[in-house]
Formats: C-alpha cells, sequence, structure tokens
C-alpha cells in the first residue's frame, strides 16, 4: 500500500508541461461561440472584430504547423497570415451581404473592417507580448500573460466599437 501511495504521490508532482495558450480547443470554442453570438443579436461588427482575431489565430497555428514539418520559403509567415485573415471574405457567399458604406475615409463595409482590425489587434498584442517576455528575461510578467493582452485589447476594442455603432 506504501509503495502505491508513494507511486502515485510521485505522478501528483507538478512537472513541466507544454502548454500553449492559443490550443485548438480555445480556437473550436471561439469560431462555435461567434456563430453562437450572432444567434444571441450581437451586432455583427462585433462578431467580425472577433473572427477576425480567430482568423489571425488560425494563421499562428498554421505557422506552427509549418514549422513542425520542417516547411520553410521565402515569405511563408507572411503569406500564411495574408490566406488565413483573407479566409474573412468567405462569410461573403451566402450569409452576409457586402454593403460597404463610408466609414472614417475609408469606403468598405462595416463587418470588413472590423474583421480586419481584429486581426491587426490580435497580430500587434502577439508582438506586444513578446516584446514585453523579451525584457523580462524571456518570462511573462504573470500567468496566462499571453492569453490576457489579446482578449483584453479585443475587448476594448468591442466596448469602443460598441459605443461609437461602428
Amino acid at each position: 500500500m506504501k509503495m502505491l501511495l508513494c507511486l502515485l504521490s510521485v505522478l501528483l508532482l507538478p512537472a513541466k508541461a507544454l502548454a500553449n495558450p492559443a490550443c485548438v480547443v480555445c480556437t473550436v470554442a471561439i469560431g462555435a461561440s461567434l456563430e453562437l453570438a450572432r444567434k444571441l443579436g450581437i451586432s455583427d461588427n462585433i462578431v467580425g472584430l472577433w473572427a477576425g482575431a480567430m482568423t489571425a489565430l488560425l494563421g499562428y497555428w498554421a505557422i506552427l504547423w509549418f514549422d513542425r514539418k520542417n516547411w520553410h520559403f521565402a515569405g511563408r509567415d507572411f503569406w500564411l497570415m495574408f490566406l488565413s485573415i483573407g479566409m474573412i471574405g468567405f462569410v461573403y457567399f451566402g450569409q452576409l451581404v457586402y454593403t460597404p458604406r463610408i466609414i472614417g475615409f475609408l469606403y468598405i463595409d462595416a463587418f470588413l473592417l472590423s474583421a480586419l482590425t481584429g486581426a491587426a489587434v490580435y497580430i500587434l498584442t502577439e508582438k506586444l507580448y513578446a516584446l514585453m517576455k523579451a525584457k523580462n528575461g524571456g518570462h511573462a510578467h504573470f500567468p496566462f500573460e499571453k492569453v490576457v493582452l489579446p482578449v483584453a485589447a479585443l475587448f476594448i476594442c468591442s466596448v469602443i466599437m460598441n459605443f461609437y455603432q461602428i
């Protein structure tokens, strides 16, 4: 019995785990929650903001997958991000009607603008996280900082877009 308890206690000891806060489960959950949000009546512009961030996250996953396969070519990261963010255009095949209007100085559809904004916010917060981590000796300032930064930035953008009815 003592041997079993010793073995069990060794198995329960904390061990180094390879965790990625932008996991596949999170990605699928975001995709499912976007459709649910639309059914709950949340503005398409807010949904577009989070959908744009999700497509940028898919580009991030594509880059990691290409790294695992050891596939490298000139401009690889740019093209993978470009193609993943470009997938937002498929929403216009039956789900949304492209209705461009003047927003600021742009003549663009509000959903498309919010999706591009969401992708840009996600990419910029990932770059900010990398910079902050490098300045902190390669360590995050707090647990799940890599998750908190983009979610907080997207939440702030959602509040701003909802307040100004963009």
